[in-house]
């Protein structure tokens, strides 16, 4: 499934091209962050961009879902936070699709906060780690982990754009102003041109006002855009995991397999992206 190593890329001919970074953030659980990048640095893929998925999160649930079991890795995110290895080196190429590489997570990558905490310049230890292979990717997806510790601050800070997947339920945007006021605080302190790009509808059931209610609140009550279409409800979502396999590799025809590309689509041709 995946394995050390990037013998497929030669990318001396190629123009210089700088990545396009973008976080993927929420502090509320459970409201699809880690299927959004996965999803969408999948549906990337097809259309050719070289990816590479960030796994920010020590519960390493992008690492699992990709395939790699956490607690056999010799080597993670952690060590790049601590010192001890290089990005580049610490990133695996998976064999399901050509073009995706993941820096992965483990449980050890909660104790780079408390190792983070002491450094000076600490919200920018992922930029400069991700420095060195800006030039291997067309596009960067970070799952930032579901709080607003040093760690997300990482990731914003790493970051050019936001994108905030809602779960479509009553309490799932209770949280949102609160992530826009530390994306206030990142652009004030570390980041100035951080944009977010827009909201993710997630867990989506068309059949129910309330969904749409919701989205109608989030527009109104933040000016966020909302992406079209919402992403449904379905068992499938929590069945690939278990395979190691995404969205759409587990369900390609789906209707959230096919949120996904069209969400990626829209990402893709965005003329206000910075590529």
């Amino acid at each position: 499934m995946v394995g050390p190593g990037h013998g497929h890329r030669d990318d001396r001919f190629r123009l210089r091209v700088v990545a396009r970074v973008v976080a993927v953030a929420n502090q509320k659980g459970g409201v699809a962050k880690t299927t959004t990048v996965h999803a969408l640095g999948f549906a990337l893929a097809e259309l050719g961009r070289r990816v590479l998925l960030v796994d920010l999160d020590p519960q390493a649930c992008l690492t699992y879902s990709v395939g790699i079991d956490p607690d056999t890795l010799g080597h993670s995110l952690h060590d790049v936070f601590v010192r001890k290895m290089k990005a580049a080196d610490a990133r695996r190429t998976l064999s399901a699709i050509e073009g995706i590489d993941i820096l992965p997570s483990t449980i050890d990558l909660a104790g780079s906060e408390v190792h983070l905490l002491t450094r000076t310049g600490r919200e920018h230890v992922l930029a400069r780690a991700l420095l060195p292979v800006m030039d291997d990717y067309d596009v960067v997806l970070i799952d930032c982990p579901p709080s607003l510790g040093v760690l997300t601050i990482n990731g914003l800070t790493a970051a050019a754009e936001v994108l905030v997947p809602l779960q479509c339920e009553a309490l799932s945007h209770r949280g949102v102003g609160q992530l826009l006021e530390t994306i206030d605080d990142v652009r004030m302190f570390a980041n100035a041109d951080l944009q977010v790009r827009g909201v993710v509808a997630t867990m989506y059931d068309e059949r129910t006002r309330h969904s749409r209610a919701v989205l109608d609140d989030v527009k109104e009550r933040y000016g966020l855009p909302v992406f079209d279409p919402p992403v449904r409800k379905s068992i499938r979502f929590a069945e690939a995991p278990l395979s190691g396999l995404c969205i759409l590799q587990h369900a390609p025809n789906s209707p959230g397999a096919e949120a996904y590309r069209a969400i990626a689509r829209q990402l893709d041709a965005d003329p206000r992206a910075p590529r």
